[in-house]
């Protein structure tokens, strides 16, 4: 598993209803859904955001509700992780539960700039920035994880492993 693509930065506390505003709930279509994801503090993310970009944050990524629709509007966004300092433990849930890579690293967190282009490897838990020909180090996804990534989703999982 890798990801590659330029970084989207915010900073810390972001909660999800910065994410998807509870205004836009009512919307059941997930792309609608997703065409208002970070608006009220970037106007232009779904204007610049290209599948496979990366979001980067700092502490408390994704605080406040428990709410799933949050990775989910980030995912059908096309971002394809999300690497912060520290992630609100609902919302790390909930974004494995629906197939969002996501990693803590502080020291990216840290370095990473707007613009910067990233890639990811996933088996080793190795950040490259390109930009600034730097390397950053989190911990990798057990397998378990990985496994729940790939298939899209925990319920993805499931039915896969149901299925044989």
């Amino acid at each position: 598993m890798n990801a590659k693509g330029f970084v989207h930065k915010y900073g810390d506390n972001v909660d999800t209803d910065v994410i998807i505003p509870a205004r836009y709930l009512n919307i059941a279509d997930k792309k609608e859904l997703a065409t208002h994801c970070m608006e009220d503090i970037d106007k232009n993310f779904v204007h610049t955001v290209k599948a496979g970009d990366v979001m980067v944050g700092g502490f408390n990524f994704g605080c406040g509700s428990s709410r799933e629709h949050a990775p989910m509007v980030i995912k059908e966004s096309g971002i394809s992780c999300v690497i912060a300092k520290t992630f609100a433990r609902i919302f790390y849930r909930n974004a494995i539960n629906i197939g969002l890579a996501i990693l803590e690293c502080p020291e990216a967190s840290e370095k990473i700039e707007a613009g910067d282009e990233v890639s990811i490897d996933f088996d080793t838990g190795l950040i490259t920035n390109a930009t600034k020909g730097e390397t950053y180090q989190a911990n990798p996804f057990p397998d378990f994880i990985k496994e729940i990534i790939q298939a899209g989703g925990l319920m993805a999982d499931i039915k896969k492993r149901q299925e044989g």
